[in-house]
């Protein structure tokens, strides 16, 4: 466990994080969140008028409130919040301070298509409600026991609130608004892929600290020698299966990925305006001259899986890809700059038990294709070579890009 002073709230190990430091960070992504609100909704394109166009993003009132409810719903209103990953989700709760909260801010009780209709309080009577949620928060962390099972709810609101973070940093490039803050990614030179050689690996994570659900356990995989990609495709990568005409070429594609391709008009990937002499994109509301060596972004699993059928190459399987990022870190296996497409289907892992917060992970086994890594807009506490995140392999919102193995 770490809980010191001097230690950072950013660091990857906050996953052990103690009592003192938790509720730094959790100060910490409060602050984030209230700083992406104020720059959503203050932007003209964020009103009813956008929605048709924008079915990807929440508003912003209700991302406000929905962080706040989840916290609140784990922590405060949960009895057994000391059991940890052993609290019955099905037992009563205590009421919110809000007495609409469950109705305006339950995901399943208010679903991605109603959620712009909801009739939400302002701006500012949401910040209230976080503040008194988060004080609440912060006195019970102060009360509680240092043991992994007493701090699971603290440092799963923390993590949540990030994701939503980063939320907040898709739904800003959607809608073209400003957000100077974040720094994009300029890729590097390419390097020789790397030559991974046949092992073992403990696929997974190890008991200890926080956990989400489908990385449990970690589990021996038998894993045949591979050679991947150092670094992510490039856009300069990229440009050329489009000058030779991959959208329009069906060998490329899989039905369903052709089927998308004609019902979707694509002919290279989101936000991009150019890729002939040289890529011009929509960079939060700019349109910017993308460097070449800038990991390509914003394209859908069946845009990767296509590229790589036209490269003779494969996309890697989320145990070849975890097993290079923690064993090839000191050959040059390069992460973190996008979100990185799989090709394995999001599935769970052996002995799979779903923790309380049931709506995870178990709603997606089966319909979403797994991603790695990390975007430039996620927190850096939330990365980890184990991390899985997931998506419909139509999903080109995310930061995501991906790299590709041999055949």
């Amino acid at each position: 466990m770490i809980d010191n002073e001097t230690a950072n709230v950013e660091s990857p190990r906050m996953r052990h994080a103690g009592k003192g430091l938790l509720s730094l960070a959790l100060l910490d992504a409060r602050n984030h969140t209230l700083r992406w609100i104020d720059a959503l909704e203050g932007a003209p394109q964020v009103n009813e008028e956008s929605v048709p166009q924008h079915a990807q993003t929440d508003p912003p009132r209700w991302m406000l409130g929905h962080v706040g409810w989840f916290q609140e719903r784990w922590i405060a209103r949960n009895v057994q919040r000391a059991r940890g990953t052993a609290c019955d989700p099905t037992q009563p709760r205590l009421a919110s301070i809000e007495a609409q909260a469950d109705a305006w801010f339950d995901a399943a009780q208010a679903g991605a298509g109603d959620r712009w209709r909801l009739e939400l309080p302002a701006t500012q009577d949401l910040k209230h409600y976080l503040a008194d949620t988060l004080e609440t928060t912060l006195e019970l962390l102060e009360s509680a026991d240092a043991s992994d099972a007493a701090l699971y709810f603290y440092r799963l609101a923390l993590f949540h609130e990030d994701m939503h973070c980063e939320a907040a940093a898709r739904a800003a490039q959607t809608l073209g608004i400003d957000a100077a803050a974040l720094r994009l990614p300029q890729g590097g030179a390419q390097r020789p892929p790397l030559v991974m050689p046949a092992t073992h690996h403990a696929f997974g994570s190890q008991p200890g600290g926080f956990v989400f659900d489908n990385e449990k356990w970690a589990h021996d995989v038998a894993v045949p020698e591979f050679e991947i990609d150092a670094r992510a495709v490039s856009f300069a990568q990229f440009a050329e299966f489009v000058a030779d005409g991959g959208y329009d070429d069906p060998r490329w594609w899989t039905p369903d990925a052709w089927a998308w391709v004609q019902r979707s008009g694509r002919r290279c990937p989101r936000h991009v305006d150019q890729m002939r002499h040289g890529v011009l994109a929509q960079r939060f509301g700019r349109l910017t001259r993308v460097p070449p060596a800038q990991p390509v972004m914003h394209v859908a699993w069946y845009e990767a899986d296509a590229w790589c059928r036209w490269a003779g190459r494969r996309l890697p399987t989320e145990v070849e890809w975890e097993c290079a990022a923690v064993a090839g870190a000191s050959m040059g296996f390069a992460w973190g700059e996008v979100w990185e497409w799989t090709a394995s289907t999001f599935r769970p892992y052996p002995g799979f038990a779903a923790d309380p917060w049931r709506e995870y992970s178990q709603p997606f086994f089966g319909s979403c294709k797994v991603l790695r890594g990390a975007s430039f807009a996620t927190r850096l506490r939330l990365r980890s070579a184990r991390f899985r995140n997931f998506a419909p392999p139509e999903t080109d919102d995310l930061f995501c890009g991906f790299r590709s193995c041999a055949l």
